[in-house]
């Protein structure tokens, strides 16, 4: 049985192949299989390697909503030169090094929302699969042995270079490229690698070695998603070598195509500078959540167009927290109007072509309201473009505010209206949970921590009227002044004086 996604919504994908946006059809029908390419593990997460695995989450949980099956892969790089430098430096083990490192890189894919991904296979559980790869290479002409290791031999693909648009030689101009005596091409890169003294290897039909860097995405892509993969995708660094090099060796060795679409997002900047470990400049994933929230991270990461890169300073950081509080405001109006809380509303799994039909409905708050999500979904589905989707839930926010307002609904608790809000919030929530935010309610919503301090608060506002009753008034602005100083505004409303946190 297949699974018909509706010919109603058309979604396009830019395909850094063929350089253009082209229509959304993967090769089994209801089903997508996407790739994107991991972290070599052997210093903890920063928040460049963040980027990636927020876009493709979201292009998941938007598939996923629209109607696909996706199974979603993320490699974990646990064998490299990289890892073996860093635990000579920490007198330790590439093991030990890997094991830790990944389980940072896990939690911090947590803390951010990042909790659709399938499967995190490592290479080093994959030599069989590899070893197989190169060594049908070989008998095709496309690799040679030499001395120990095994190159891919760039000349025997007349297609090289397509996925950058280049001819070999204008790519070994641009770029860094192992220097070797054991290569017939200078562009020729290790399939597998002989193993120095020391080093952490396998038995192979070529020696004691370890996998080259892009043979092992071949590899675990083919066991895992097969292929064609529909989606490949990972950062615009990766387009080469790495992308490169990874599409010629799969086609090669296939003989027919290895990815359909493939995606590349834009880069974390620091200044005019990529963030990296290499620059020097990378800000530690870990280190930054316990100074910022991990919604102000993603929404951050979500802000533009994944295509763009994204400029990073705390001062963004900041920005962005304080739009945010705009939305944490509404979440409590609509508490303290429905008695019940945003974060609890129940959403569709699935994408309803109905509800988000702005035409069937009558002129007002809830046809405006669908016409902002329909503008929401169109966004996604432009090549997954959460920067306008990000737009959109600002203009349903600002329109939910503005039917609680004109219906006076925080002094009148007219049931019609309340249920038109809650409609409308929903809606809104929906929205949102395609971009994995506001997924869960403040601590000032959960908790025993909760109560105790909802219950303070509260004994603290009414002290505070009663100053102000007995016309006490340097002890009410003592109260107000002492809550600014702990950074909670109070604000007085027709309906009573409520409290936020700044």
């Amino acid at each position: 049985m297949t699974l018909d996604v509706g010919s109603d919504l058309a979604i396009s994908v830019y395909n850094t192949l063929t350089r253009r946006k082209e229509p959304f059809v993967p090769g089994h029908p209801g089903r997508v299989g996407m790739y994107v390419c991991g972290p070599t593990v052997y210093k903890p997460s920063h928040v460049g390697h963040m980027v990636g695995p927020v876009i493709f989450d979201t292009v998941k949980r938007f598939l996923t909503w629209v109607g696909f099956e996706v199974k979603f892969v993320v490699n974990i790089t646990d064998i490299d030169d990289k890892l073996i430098i860093e635990a000579a430096k920490q007198n330790s083990t590439v093991p030990e090094i890997a094991e830790r490192v990944t389980g940072d890189y896990l939690a911090c894919l947590k803390a951010l929302g990042v909790h659709s991904i399938d499967l995190f296979p490592k290479a080093t559980d994959h030599i069989p699969e590899i070893l197989a790869m190169i060594e049908s290479l070989i008998a095709k002409g496309h690799a040679y042995p030499s001395a120990g290791d095994v190159y891919f031999d760039v000349s025997s693909d007349a297609d090289y270079g397509k996925l950058c648009n280049r001819d070999p030689e204008q790519m070994e101009a641009g770029t860094r490229i192992e220097v070797s005596d054991r290569k017939k091409n200078p562009g020729d890169f290790a399939l597998w690698k002989g193993a120095k003294p020391g080093e952490p290897s396998w038995p192979s039909p070529w020696g004691a070695g370890r996998p080259g860097w892009h043979i092992e995405c071949s590899a675990m892509s083919f066991k895992w998603l097969g292929a064609p993969i529909d989606i490949h995708g990972g950062g615009l660094d990766l387009q080469f070598p790495h992308h490169e090099n990874e599409l010629a060796q799969s086609e090669c060795h296939l003989g027919h195509a290895f990815t359909k679409y493939w995606m590349h997002n834009g880069l974390m900047k620091t200044g005019d500078k990529k963030m990296s470990k290499s620059e020097g400049n990378e800000v530690v994933v870990s280190a930054l959540l316990k100074r910022f929230q991990s919604e102000s991270i993603r929404y951050l990461l979500l802000s533009s167009h994944y295509r763009s890169p994204i400029e990073f300073s705390e001062a963004r950081l900041e920005e962005v927290g304080r739009t945010l509080e705009s939305f944490q405001r509404f979440f409590e109006r609509f508490k303290r109007i429905t008695k019940s809380s945003f974060h609890e509303l129940k959403t569709k799994d699935r994408r309803d072509p109905k509800r988000f039909n702005a035409s069937v409905l009558p002129e007002g708050f809830s046809r405006e309201m669908v016409a902002l999500a329909q503008r929401h979904v169109e966004s996604l589905a432009d090549d997954f473009n959460t920067g306008g989707a990000i737009g959109s839930l600002h203009e349903m926010l600002t329109r939910l505010n503005r039917f609680v307002a004109e219906s006076r609904l925080e002094e009148i608790a007219d049931p019609a209206n309340i249920s038109q809000l809650i409609q409308g919030a929903t809606l809104f929530r929906e929205c949102a949970l395609l971009l994995g935010l506001f997924e869960d309610g403040s601590k000032k919503e959960t908790g025993e921590e909760t109560g105790l301090v909802d219950g303070l608060m509260t004994l603290l506002i009414e002290l505070r009227a009663e100053s102000r009753r007995s016309k006490n008034f340097a002890m009410a602005d003592q109260i107000r002044t002492g809550l600014t100083s702990l950074k909670i505004v109070l604000e007085d409303r027709p309906a009573g004086t409520i409290w936020r946190q700044s």
